[in-house]
């Protein structure tokens, strides 16, 4: 059973996006499987360093196509990522120290920022790059 679910709510009507958007869902999805199965320790160790190098792939992307398109909310928006980035490194930092519940606290944050970034911040911009035809 997945954490979250791709619906077409959280869809920007920007192909590209919407399917980075996906990859992030399924990594929570791997994490939320690992943690079912009691294997959430070794899963966190690879997905971190998976997911920090895919987030700055994602956002490299969006604010590529923010600045390409005069996005107005767009220092706000990469605010928003690199606090995301910030926080995977903190967790990352916690995880290699030997902290406890690491991976509960990263399913919890990325559960909650993905869903809240997507719907809020990100779904501002697909009318605004849908305009001059990206779809």
């Amino acid at each position: 059973m997945a954490l979250l679910e791709w619906s077409e709510e959280l869809s920007v009507n920007v192909r590209e996006i919407d399917e980075q958007h996906r990859e992030l869902l399924r990594m929570l999805n791997t994490l939320h499987q690992a943690s079912l199965r009691q294997e959430a320790d070794h899963v966190l160790r690879g997905l971190l360093g998976e997911l920090m190098d895919y987030a700055s792939y994602h956002f490299s992307t969006e604010e590529r196509y923010m600045f390409l398109y005069n996005y107005s909310g767009f220092l706000h928006h990469v605010a928003e990522h690199e606090e995301f980035v910030h926080q995977v490194g903190q967790f990352q930092g916690d995880f290699d120290s030997g902290a406890d519940g690491v991976p509960l606290e990263v399913m919890r944050f990325l559960s909650s920022w993905l869903l809240d970034h997507i719907l809020k911040t990100d779904k501002s911009f697909g009318p605004h790059f849908n305009a001059p035809g990206l779809a």
